[in-house]
């Protein structure tokens, strides 16, 4: 998902200019609002499957798989039809103003259309991990990445669609990856999971919401809060503000992917070793995490200084202003990649132990909360750098609150 965002920026900003891309950057959010939900369902849901593994249940396992996966594609869709009818005011309030709601409206009909194979996708990647497949996932993210580049430049500068054009191949992307799985969890019956007649349980369905909540009220945050930003931003400087944001978020999506992949990864093993009560491969788990984070938030830290400049000219398509400001944003935005992983790691560690309460409080707090109140203060102090510096002050926060609740439950769930 990360990389189709960067690679649909990257083009769009190369061949169509930055009002282009300020356009992508306001329309993106409404497929990462709609997502959403296929997040809280795939990281609760697959907590909750891989739990019942653990414990042997393989066929209950399989019933709510198959539940969950139905569940999404029918939500999903309720999700485009809404949509695309109520594009105008969404667009509208998303921070498009009448010289940028064209190509507001050109990227996001497209995006809308794409809302179910996204989501179905989506839920699956996380099962493969949950079905010991996760090398399958992992080509199939390559395969749906490598289509969308290949198209974004066919589609733009080979057969002029436009911003468009960026949309429909992140389409293609997204479809190629949820036709596979599908297929695969429909054909593979020699593993322990795949698809088997659903049964509505709505116990279950509720467990894996409330668990996944934490997941889902985190990328809704962060798509509230890049909203907010790119509002204040087009008030404070325009839409090379909204340009520069842009940049820097695909800097910072760049820089710390490995840290949503990693969690990704280790979260169902995490909930099988705590489903099956092996305590000790659960604390070896818990503190091998630690350490991997910490060696990624020095790495990803050091790289962001002379990654700075090259990123913004590679998205900023020659604009002198919108390279500066981008630039001093991301030194700025730097310090942030030191605490953002250990947060990140809280919140779905805590999804993967089923505590999707804890994890919801820590998501909420750390991409909504944490973020608002200083993104609200700060711009009106410092100008647009008090923007980029709400984004270190919000993981300074998180993290006290980060280490309260692993040191409060560690007698609860037995990691340390």
């Amino acid at each position: 998902m990360n990389i189709y965002s960067i690679v649909d920026q990257l083009f769009v900003s190369n061949l169509l200019g930055t009002d282009a891309l300020s356009a992508v950057s306001i329309a993106w959010p409404l497929l990462s609002i709609t997502l959403a939900v296929g997040v809280m369902i795939s990281a609760g849901g697959c907590a909750l499957v891989s739990n019942q593994m653990g414990a042997g249940d393989n066929e209950k396992a399989r019933e709510n798989f198959s539940f969950f996966t139905l569940f999404s594609a029918v939500v999903s869709a309720v999700f485009c039809v809404a949509g695309i009818i109520f594009r105008e005011p969404i667009l509208y309030a998303m921070g498009a103003d009448d010289a940028l709601y064209p190509l507001c409206e050109a990227y996001a009909i497209p995006i809308f259309m794409l809302i179910p194979f996204g989501m179905v996708s989506m839920v699956l990647q996380m099962f493969f991990v949950a079905a010991g497949k996760p090398g399958l996932g992992f080509r199939l993210s390559i395969a749906g990445g490598v289509t969308n580049m290949v198209l974004d430049y066919a589609l733009i500068a080979v057969i002029p669609l436009g911003i468009a054009g960026a949309a429909y191949a992140s389409a293609a992307g997204y479809i190629l990856q949820s036709v596979i799985a599908v297929v695969f969890f429909f054909t593979n019956r020699k593993g322990t999971l795949y698809f088997a007649r659903p049964k509505f349980n709505g116990k279950a369905l509720i467990k894996a919401c409330s668990n996944g909540m934490s997941e889902m009220v985190g990328m809704l945050a962060v798509t509230v809060t890049m909203i907010a930003m790119n509002v204040i931003l087009m008030r404070l400087v325009g839409s090379d503000g909204v340009a520069a944001a842009a940049v820097i978020l695909s800097a910072q999506t760049i820089l710390s992917a490995g840290y949503g992949g990693y969690i990704y990864g280790i979260s169902p093993v995490v909930s099988y070793h705590y489903g099956a009560a092996n305590y000790d491969e659960l604390r070896k788990l818990y503190r091998v995490a630690l350490k991997t984070i910490a060696v990624m938030s020095v790495i990803t830290f050091i790289l962001a200084f002379p990654a700075a400049k090259s990123i913004a000219r590679l998205f900023a398509n020659g604009s002198a202003s919108v390279t500066e400001m981008a630039v001093r944003g991301m030194f700025i935005f730097a310090a942030a990649f030191l605490l953002m992983g250990f947060n990140l790691f809280a919140s779905g560690f805590f999804t993967a132990l089923n505590d999707g309460k804890t994890s919801a409080i820590l998501s909420l707090f750390r991409t909504l909360i944490f973020l608002m109140i200083p993104l609200l203060i700060l711009p009106g102090l410092l100008g647009v750098d008090g923007v980029w510096l709400s984004m270190p002050a919000a993981e300074v926060l998180s993290i006290l609150l980060s280490v309260y609740y692993f040191r409060h439950f560690k007698g609860k769930y037995h990691y340390a």
